[in-house]
C-alpha cells in the first residue's frame, strides 16, 4: 500500500501486466514500465532488443512457474536484478 501525497489517503498502486507463457519472448517498447510475467515449466529466454528502450525506462520480469528465466541483452543494455536466486543472473549484458 502507498499513501497519496496529494490527499494523504491510502492508495493501491497498480502496474500493467504482460503475461507470457512461451519459452521465448522479445521485449517491445510497450513493455516499458510494465510487469512481464514468464510462466512455463521449461527454460524461458527474455531478450532485450537493441534501440527499443531509452534511459530511465524499466521493465519488471517475474518467473511465476518452475522454468528458469534468462534475460539476454544486445550488449548495450544494462540489465540488473534484485532478489534473484542463484539460478538467475545478477547482471548480464
Amino acid at each position: 500500500m502507498a499513501v497519496s501525497l496529494l490527499t494523504n489517503t491510502a492508495v493501491t498502486p497498480t502496474v500493467a501486466v504482460n503475461a507470457q507463457t512461451g519459452t521465448t519472448y522479445t521485449l517491445v517498447s510497450s513493455d516499458a514500465f510494465k510487469l512481464v510475467t514468464a510462466s512455463n515449466t521449461s527454460a524461458i529466454t527474455v531478450t532485450v532488443p537493441a534501440s527499443v528502450f531509452t534511459t530511465g525506462q524499466y521493465i519488471y520480469v517475474q518467473a511465476i512457474n518452475t522454468g528458469v528465466v534468462t534475460i539476454t541483452g544486445d550488449g548495450t543494455s544494462v540489465i540488473t536484478s534484485t532478489g534473484a536466486t542463484a539460478a538467475l543472473p545478477k547482471l548480464k549484458s
